[in-house]
């Protein structure tokens, strides 16, 4: 495996891996790698000659007051996790190369990214989107690998991928939880001992939601309230949205629940905002 930062020479392996014909598996991360992002590089690893993961703790995504300066990092940590998965390219370039001085451009999707997600943190997916459209221009991907707990961050890539006419394969993984249920995210190091238990609120309340559905409960408002009753539940779970949506689109699901669905859910426990989501219907992601 090697490790590459500067973007020149990392374009100029890409074109050689392609001129070779060899399909180039890629896998965006901000690192401080958990089982989750190695399931994506194992998938990458099944679907690619080549797999390249990018390590790069992106500043445009983040808003003022967000945790930028103590978002986590362990660098060498990664790389040997990397490594065992069979990555063949670790890609971890500086701030500086990427958003050189006078930088003045961004990618923005509309719609999709304005609910949720976006309206809690409106520069977030412009943030994302940017970085994202870079990164794929230098690695000059064949396929990329995104996980499905950031459920609205891959429909707008995968959206802005066909707009754009990238001709890059998007491929989303299931999430990957703790035995316990809580979704794997690298911010879960935030976490005191007693918010931990308190983070399980989350994917509780997902579970009822699916147990009444799969029960035969197709009522968008009382599947919402089953989430609501249980996040509420916990005094240590602050709640910022529970919703019930269109997986592609995010528009809110209808009175009755008639194809998929995803239920998606942002909390504060203690400090640590946390997200999780969960498809319902037909062709659902296991999560």
């Amino acid at each position: 495996m090697i490790i590459i930062s500067d973007i020149n020479e990392m374009q100029r392996l890409a074109d050689e891996h392609r001129a070779g014909g060899r399909r180039i598996g890629f896998v965006p991360t901000m690192g401080f790698l958990h089982e989750g992002h190695l399931d994506l590089l194992r998938l990458a690893r099944r679907a690619s000659d080549i797999v390249v993961l990018s390590i790069f703790v992106n500043p445009t995504q983040f808003a003022a007051g967000e945790d930028l300066d103590r978002y986590p990092r362990d660098f060498e940590r990664d790389c040997t996790l990397a490594e065992s998965t069979g990555c063949d390219i670790v890609f971890a370039p500086k701030a500086a190369q990427m958003y050189p001085e006078g930088d003045a451009s961004w990618v923005h999707v509309d719609q999709l990214g304005s609910s949720l997600e976006g309206a809690s943190r409106p520069t977030h997916f412009r943030g994302v989107t940017t970085v994202v459209t870079k990164l794929f221009h230098i690695v000059r991907p064949h396929l990329s690998v995104f996980g499905q707990k950031d459920a609205q961050q891959a429909a707008i890539i995968r959206r802005m991928t066909r707009d754009l006419h990238f001709g890059i394969d998007i491929v989303i993984a299931p999430i990957r939880r703790e035995p316990d249920g809580l979704a794997m995210s690298s911010r879960n190091t935030y976490l005191s001992d007693q918010d931990r238990r308190e983070a399980l609120a989350l994917s509780h309340a997902l579970q009822l939601a699916r147990q009444k559905y799969d029960n035969g409960e197709r009522r968008t408002a009382e599947l919402r309230s089953t989430l609501l009753d249980e996040l509420q539940r916990s005094g240590a779970v602050d709640l910022d949205y529970a919703a019930i949506v269109h997986p592609d689109t995010f528009e809110p699901a209808g009175e009755m629940i008639t194809g998929r669905v995803l239920i998606a859910i942002a909390a504060r426990v203690g400090k640590t905002r946390l997200i999780d989501n969960m498809t319902l219907g037909e062709k659902a992601i296991d999560s």
